[in-house]
């Protein structure tokens, strides 16, 4: 078994521990905090990446971890795979401390797996995702300007959009290491993302009046 899948596993399982669990297990012995991190439960910086808050929120991590996990081994080995991972899960739980209120609690996946759609998105961007209908490449830049945007407007929401970015910067060197293409790669992404951009420029100018 692919250790993307292994990881999907691990998430699931201990996602559905979590909401049967005691809230205050989750809170002081899975979910990562600052003052889990004071009182030395260090271990909640990584366990914290497999609980996700609800089904939503698990489901929609997974599929993106499926995708940019299972796309990044194929190309790059489970050794680099998991090491992005959990390198940029970790990281991004610690760097984003100064950036919410003392009290904020982290769970989830999500910048664990925007550093995996950086590497991915430098090493092959053209790869094309049946479940996400898109190339790869074309999915990291979006949800990263996606997220960028979020924040530049202050958007209000339990989504740690901050901590996003900062998985995604975290996979970019990573990324640039590992690609000798990565300067190619990038273009080509950014180019898809002009592309994506015409056509739906395309379709409301010119396709959507023909069908009124």
């Amino acid at each position: 078994m692919r250790a993307a899948n292994v990881l999907i596993l691990l998430c699931v399982g201990a996602s559905l521990y979590a909401w049967t669990a005691d809230p205050m297990i989750v809170e002081h012995d899975l979910a990562f905090s600052l003052q889990n991190l004071l009182d030395r439960r260090i271990w909640t910086v990584v366990t914290a990446i497999f609980v996700h808050a609800n089904s939503v929120h698990l489901f929609g991590n997974m599929i993106f971890l499926y995708v940019f996990g299972n796309t990044l081994e194929r190309v790059a080995g489970a050794k680099r795979m998991l090491s992005a991972f959990f390198l940029g899960g970790v990281l991004s739980f610690l760097l984003s401390l100064p950036f919410f209120p003392t009290g904020t609690t982290f769970l989830g996946a999500s910048a664990a797996i925007f550093t995996l759609t950086a590497v991915v998105m430098l090493i092959e961007p053209l790869r094309f995702s049946i479940l996400l209908l898109m190339p790869v490449g074309l999915v990291a830049v979006l949800y990263f300007l996606y997220n960028a945007l979020s924040v530049y407007y202050n958007v209000q929401s339990n989504v740690a959009y901050v901590s996003h970015i900062i998985g995604f910067l975290i996979g970019t060197p990573m990324g640039m290491a590992w690609s000798p293409r990565w300067k190619r790669n990038l273009t080509i992404s950014v180019g898809l993302l002009g592309a994506y951009f015409f056509l739906l420029f395309v379709i409301e100018a010119y396709v959507l009046p023909l069908l009124q």
